[in-house]
């Protein structure tokens, strides 16, 4: 399996030391006259572009038949960019093969669950698993890297685009039993782990397995967990191999690719060691109430990938998508708070797809920096205005975000929970992590995501809203964090089953009962009104109404002191929230899917008891309004439609207006500040 080559950390952040935030996005000269490039370059520098990203599309026309490489109109758009003061981050051209590799070798297309495979024409049309897309892949980015390591003009390199294809067909189903081989050992070893005697599944040799194609009914829920690892592994090969040759030739610039921010198809915790620096694609979609809380958890996502350390935000829109069925344009406030929350939450890159709006293609709707009407425009004139506040943020550079507060997230647990034939499709995983973390949004508390297992010794607070997996590693370790002072809150339908998705028998939640002092026997949809909960008097923090839906648990208290119980319904009398003192912290643990006062109840409860705090005076900030703390600086963003009133706590300098700021203040619709000390510039 693919192993990290060892990393030279210091190469982004000499890249950023040197240009501040890096500004700019995907450029595809590939798609235009050679007349066109010069007039880009003097727009990109007008506009503060001091980074893009170039080649990601191009393997049609750097290769235009098998073997045979163009060059030379790379060389001078290199040179020209260069001549210009803008740096390159150059893109391997893999994501998207020419027509000609899958017309001359359908075997690298990709087959559908249904077994149809797909025709080349589009983009992404290869399957990870096909030993000839690797090998012209790897061959193209081996003579890349030979000819453009020394380049001047290229800082970094970008390993094909969005990793995230998946194939059911032949070349996967061995490549699939050869990973089985290696994970399992024997095929003893694999029907134990998969529980092949329900239904009759037993195999007798790895030759008879398939991918989870299409099936008369469920699929064995353990095939498919191994078959989601084995496509993350497989895509991570691809990406390994070539960021090698890429090494091999002697470049010595950080190499990454772009993730998808929780893109079901990557396991990003096993992905994160091999790139040098995160990057990641995001494109919230704006006509949802919660976009913007639900964008900062995909960004401390990507800062938490990095054990903290700055990330590149590679791609955004800055106006509207495409490919939505209704597309929204973004105001000109809206591109500017978007891009200011990625720096806010650790982004020191801020870039967009694309530089130049296409004329032709499939993307030709999809917003640019530079749109078909030209630089007489407002979507323009925003471009430059941002490049403006970048440059005005370079003393926000290589800060940090500190965050006290853990959330575990992990995508086998989710791709596990959320396999067919549960008590209820309805408990999604990734809907209760946005939901508990958006609670800690709104109280301005920095939080990191974290792998299961991983040593929590560093946060005073534990939450673990949905984590169907857990093994003795993970519970060991919330076992250590809460023994040794820090509040746990535990989420329904966690702890329920081992790495290879089969139930722990015993009380639920097998591995975490003890610690949390309560155990379970049985798990159970609700109705679609909400069951009410009846609280107890002692519970200080216990809201006026709360209500349970989705799911819920048959709970008996084993030690756990009863905060609410279910008032009605088939759990009646039954325990839904309880706490738990051990050693120096406390657990508390909900047994259903809870209202969201009953919930920001328990957070708050364990916030207090770990003493925990947000970076305002006060606790739950106004509606719409971000604030978060980077290093020495303080961020306010007010994503809402209605001024909001704030309090500094102490005078401070705004390096986006340069006014002098302090006590109570009013942040105007679609407004931000980055508020900073003097003497910490």
């Amino acid at each position: 399996m693919a192993t990290a080559t060892p990393r030279p950390l210091g190469a982004f952040p000499d890249l950023t030391s040197e240009l501040g935030i890096c500004f700019g996005g995907d450029y595809n000269p590939e798609q235009w006259p050679r007349e066109v490039w010069q007039e880009d370059a003097e727009l990109m520098v007008r506009a503060g572009v001091n980074l893009v990203t170039v080649g990601v599309f191009s393997w049609a026309r750097l290769e235009p038949s098998p073997g045979e490489y163009d060059f030379a109109w790379l060389d001078e758009v290199l040179d020209l960019l260069h001549a210009h003061g803008i740096a390159v981050d150059l893109a391997t051209p893999t994501a998207s093969p020419p027509p000609w590799l899958g017309i001359l070798h359908p075997e690298t297309l990709p087959v559908n669950p249904d077994g149809v495979r797909l025709a080349a024409g589009s983009r992404n049309q290869f399957t990870p698993a096909s030993q000839v897309y690797r090998e012209r892949a790897l061959a193209i980015a081996t003579a890349m890297a030979k000819r453009y390591a020394a380049h001047p003009a290229v800082r970094m390199w970008h390993v094909g685009n969005e990793f995230g294809q998946i194939d059911f067909g032949d070349e996967a189903a061995r490549d699939f039993r050869l990973w089985l081989r290696e994970r399992h050992g024997t095929i003893d070893a694999l029907n134990d782990a998969w529980g092949t005697l329900v239904w009759a599944q037993r195999y007798r040799d790895f030759d008879e397995i398939v991918p989870p194609r299409r099936m008369p009914y469920l699929v064995n829920p353990a095939q498919s967990l191994d078959f989601r690892r084995y496509t993350s592994w497989a895509l991570q090969r691809v990406f390994a191999e070539q960021r090698d040759a890429i090494r091999a030739a002697g470049a010595a610039q950080p190499v990454t690719t772009n993730f998808m921010g929780f893109e079901p198809l990557t396991d990003l915790w096993e992905w994160a060691d091999e790139v040098d620096v995160v990057a990641d694609d995001q494109y919230p979609d704006h006509a949802s109430p919660t976009v913007s809380s639900d964008i900062a958890l995909v960004q401390d996502l990507m800062r938490s990938l990095g054990d903290g350390r700055p990330w590149v935000l590679m791609e955004q829109a800055i106006s509207a998508t495409s490919w939505r069925p209704h597309n929204l344009p973004k105001s000109a406030e809206r591109a500017r708070l978007d891009s200011l929350q990625a720096v806010a939450r650790g982004a020191d890159a801020i870039c967009f797809f694309q530089w130049r709006q296409a004329r032709t293609g499939a993307e030709r709707f999809h917003s640019a920096m530079l749109p078909h009407a030209g630089a007489d425009t407002e979507v323009f004139r925003t471009t430059c205005a941002l490049g403006a506040d970048m440059r005005r943020l370079r003393p926000v550079v290589g800060g940090r975000v500190a965050a006290s507060v853990a959330l575990l997230f992990d995508w086998p647990s989710r791709w596990a929970a959320e396999e067919p034939g549960r008590p209820t499709e309805r408990l999604r995983t990734l809907e209760q992590v946005a939901r508990w973390h958006r609670a800690l949004w709104r109280r301005g508390i920095a939080v990191d995501l974290v792998r299961p297992g991983a040593d929590l010794s560093a946060y005073r607070t534990v939450l673990v809203p949905h984590t169907y997996i857990v093994e003795t590693d993970a519970a060991a370790a919330l076992r250590a964090a809460v023994e040794g002072g820090a509040s746990l809150v535990v989420g329904p339908f966690s702890g329920v089953a081992d790495g290879n998705a089969g139930i722990l028998t015993g009380r639920s939640p097998v591995l975490l009962r003890d610690l949390v002092g309560v155990s379970g026997e049985e798990w159970v949809g609700l109705p679609d009104a909400p069951t009410p909960l009846a609280m107890e008097s002692a519970w200080e923090a216990a809201p006026d109404t709360a209500g349970a839906t989705v799911l819920g648990e048959r709970l008996r208290a084993d030690g756990a002191e009863v905060l609410a119980r279910f008032a009605s319904g088939h759990l009646a009398g039954a325990p839904a929230i309880t706490r738990h003192r051990v050693g120096e912290g406390t657990a508390w643990y909900l047994g259903a899917v809870v209202s969201d006062d009953a919930l920001t109840a328990v957070l708050d409860d364990a916030l207090d008891a770990s003493e925990v705090t947000g970076v305002l005076p006060e606790r739950v900030l106004p509606d719409g309004v971000e604030a978060v703390q980077r290093g020495a600086a303080l961020f306010l963003l007010n994503h809402g439609d209605e001024p909001r009133h704030l309090t500094v706590p102490e005078a401070r300098r705004d390096l986006l207006s340069d006014a002098d700021v302090e006590g109570r203040l009013e942040l105007a619709p679609g407004a931000a500040m980055v508020l900073i000390e003097r003497h910490a510039e």
